[in-house]
């Protein structure tokens, strides 16, 4: 079984986290999104997979090669210009002479969700969710077991069946895409496509999808997606530690690293390899540390993604917050992930200021930032790569690199 996988664009939603990668090589309990993705349509029966790439493919193609490493072969296709899914779709045509699997490379699923969607036989098979509010999506609507109408966004949605974005096609469908016109938005759209099949008269099925299913595209959805995989880790401890260091629930502590006296870790937690932990500190659950990463004395970090090579210094607190590359913290630096009034917090993405819908949520850092020693950055900031904060600089809502 083939699987095509989309991940050629930027995901500028992600900004500033994006730019120095692709949304998909975005780390997920210290693994890259698109690994899980991988592994999922892998444990599903999938053994060859196609990606197609394109912003910053290099580094996809670095890490996974030719998928040996990863059980699976994986080939790629570039996608040079983003013009949409069914022009994505359609640069794998010369790789593809058999029934396959589509899915994007940021949407965590399962296996068996995958599974599930393999037994139907349609020429078409689409991915479904139920959701409240179907007007926010584009929506199925459906006869029996199939779909007979794909609308985006209606008003007055005839069904409660989100589109998923994961199908399951025959060869046949590369005819489709050849006929299928520009879209309003300038783009090939494969729903426009999967419209003409079924106009066609053309069986297509839909599979509605149970469990978890999550959507990565904002940054504090990236959050989420790490807490929701921390769930599934057990306690496995290859690093050094040291005496009196107090350890609870499923915590993962990577070959090489060091953690020192004093130091209070809660579950779920993943050290990276190579990370300096302590003394005296506190890392709080649904916290992933990167490789090198090092955190010092008398530091808190709770449900935070702290990527590798970023050193916090001492008497600093990261809550809720998602930290790139190289980044390295004053003393005493703070962020804060509350608002006094205890409202959503609203936070700058694409330039536009938004609401996340949480309560908590701390810093949206790029690469290889430094803060001064008593920063403080406010809830929902974002800080753009190579930013130098100056000692005793409060940041908020947005800080470009100057």
């Amino acid at each position: 079984m083939k699987a095509v996988i989309l991940a050629a664009g930027e995901g500028t939603r992600m900004r500033p986290l994006t730019r120095n990668r692709p949304k998909v090589m975005l780390p997920i309990g210290n693994r890259p999104l698109l690994q899980h993705v991988i592994e999922q349509v892998k444990n599903a029966g999938v053994d060859h997979v196609i990606l197609v790439i394109g912003y910053h493919g290099d580094t996809i193609m670095e890490h996974f090669g030719e998928g040996e490493r990863f059980g699976i072969k994986i080939d790629y296709v570039i996608q040079e210009e983003r013009l949409g899914t069914a022009h994505a779709i359609g640069t794998a045509r010369t790789l593809i002479d058999e029934r396959f699997l589509v899915l994007n490379g940021d949407v965590m699923v399962t296996t068996a969700q995958v599974r599930t969607l393999l037994e139907r036989d349609e020429v078409a098979v689409m991915a479904a969710l139920e959701v409240e509010d179907a007007s926010q999506f584009g929506v199925l609507e459906v006869d029996g077991g199939l779909v007979v109408r794909l609308l985006e966004k209606p008003e007055k949605p005839p069904t409660n069946l989100a589109n998923a974005g994961i199908y399951v096609f025959e060869p046949e469908v590369f005819g489709g895409i050849v006929r299928t016109p520009l879209s309003t938005r300038k783009e090939y759209e494969i729903t426009w496509t999967i419209q003409d099949m079924i106009d066609s008269g053309i069986h297509v099925g839909y599979q509605i999808l149970s469990g978890t299913w999550q959507d990565v595209g904002r940054p504090w959805e990236l959050l989420d997606a790490n807490s929701e995989f921390l769930k599934t880790i057990h306690t496995n401890i290859k690093g050094d530690i040291e005496d009196d260091v107090h350890i609870h629930g499923p915590v993962i502590i990577e070959t090489g690293a060091r953690v020192r006296s004093g130091a209070y870790i809660e579950g779920p937690v993943i050290i990276g390899p190579d990370c300096d932990i302590g003394p005296n500190c506190y890392i709080r659950p649904s916290t992933s540390l990167g490789r090198g990463v090092r955190i010092g004395n008398a530091v808190e970090v709770k449900n935070s993604i702290i990527m590798d090579r970023t050193h916090i210094g001492h008497l600093s607190y990261v809550g809720d917050s998602v930290i790139g590359t190289g980044c390295n913290f004053g003393a005493g630096t703070k962020v804060a992930n509350l608002r006094h009034d205890g409202g959503n917090i609203k936070i700058m993405v694409n330039g536009k200021r938004i609401d996340s819908g949480r309560r908590k949520l701390g810093t949206i850092m790029g690469d290889n930032v430094h803060t001064g020693i008593n920063s403080m950055l406010n809830v929902g900031s974002v800080i753009e790569p190579g930013s130098n904060i100056q000692p005793g600089v409060f940041v908020r809502d947005y800080y470009p690199h100057e």
